[in-house]
């Protein structure tokens, strides 16, 4: 796990900061086991249509790049025009399965990175690294550990590398049953971590949201047992306004849901958001958050719906990882 080194104070009359992650991967069926020949990029065609979005509101999303992706032309050609041309950045994003060295047996305990040893995940992520600078051009300093699996070793390796921000952390998200990190107690507040404290990290944005909201990480599990899930208990404790957990994504959630996590945080003085989701969403019937061209017509309204509503509602502005770095370097001073 990421430790905090210090936390950081925002300023109280600091306008409100969004940035877009978009973790960029193979194709895979997210609901059977993980297979080393699953490094299909067609569904890269389709990456455009998310960008043109996010250039027509200004904004240079982060794109944390898997191995598949820096490996094959199709995976990463379009975005190197996207970062060639300043509207976009590149990060690295680790598939332990897909990322060679091939040492280790593939399994949903190591489909972590943190759950490899120190060695694995280091060599891991340096092969990464260099094939997303031949692919690019740039050396990345942004890092998503796949699957938001960080570790005991994930900052050393990360301040080795010469990274700079970590996307990773998931509140109030529990991955434990499959061996992974339990976010439950993280917050949505950005913190220095590693050795020297120069490290950033940026939470992906999530929380309980209702009037329940500060019990939630002991209801949530009880309310979503199988019995109480049979009888529709977390969709009508939704509906009263009672217990929901959101996370501030396209996938699964409408514009009304992202609206009303944002404004929960922001009414709890969180300042920075990630709007985060994956690629393969862009591609109708790549993975299961978009079936058909009618799903991603929603999908894509959702984006610019709450990009609409963030930059101009509420008045946000939106920054890159390695801006926001800059600008909170500042408050040390």
């Amino acid at each position: 796990m990421i430790h905090p080194y210090a936390s950081i104070t925002l300023p109280a009359d600091m306008r409100p900061i969004l940035l877009v992650v978009v973790d960029t991967e193979e194709t895979f069926a997210w609901d059977k086991p993980f297979d080393r020949g699953e490094t299909s990029v067609a569904a890269m065609g389709s990456i455009y249509k998310g960008q043109k979005i996010f250039t027509d509101f200004g904004i240079s999303p982060v794109y944390v790049v898997d191995y598949p992706i820096a490996d094959q032309e199709e995976g990463f050609l379009q975005l190197r025009e996207f970062v060639a041309a300043g509207q976009a950045v590149v990060g690295a994003h680790l598939h332990p399965w897909v990322s060679p060295p091939f040492n280790e047996k593939v399994n949903p305990y190591n489909s972590y990175p943190g759950n490899l040893t120190v060695e694995q995940e280091e060599e891991k992520l340096r092969v990464l690294t260099k094939r997303i600078t031949a692919a690019f051009g740039v050396s990345p300093q942004i890092y998503k550990a796949g699957r938001y699996g960080v570790g005991p070793n994930t900052a050393a390796i990360l301040a080795k590398l010469g990274y700079k921000v970590d996307l990773s952390i998931a509140p109030p998200f529990n991955y434990k049953a499959d061996g992974g990190p339990d976010f439950t107690k993280a917050s949505n507040q950005p913190f220095w971590f590693g050795d020297d404290g120069e490290l950033l990290e940026i939470p992906c944005s999530g929380s309980f949201v209702g009037s329940l909201s500060k019990y939630g990480n002991r209801l949530h599990p009880f309310i979503n047992s199988p019995f109480l899930q049979q009888l529709r208990l977390p969709g009508i404790m939704s509906r009263l306004g009672l217990l929901e957990r959101i996370r501030l994504t396209p996938e699964g959630y409408d514009l009304a849901d992202l609206k009303r996590l944002t404004d929960h945080l922001l009414t709890n003085g969180t300042k920075i958001f990630t709007l985060s989701f994956h690629s393969p969403s862009l591609s109708p019937g790549a993975i299961d958050y978009v079936q058909d061209d009618a799903a991603l017509q929603r999908f894509l309204a959702t984006i610019s719906g709450y990009l609409e509503y963030f930059l101009h509602t509420i008045g946000g502005e939106s920054l890159t990882p390695l801006d926001i770095k800059q600008r909170l370097q500042k408050l040390k001073l």
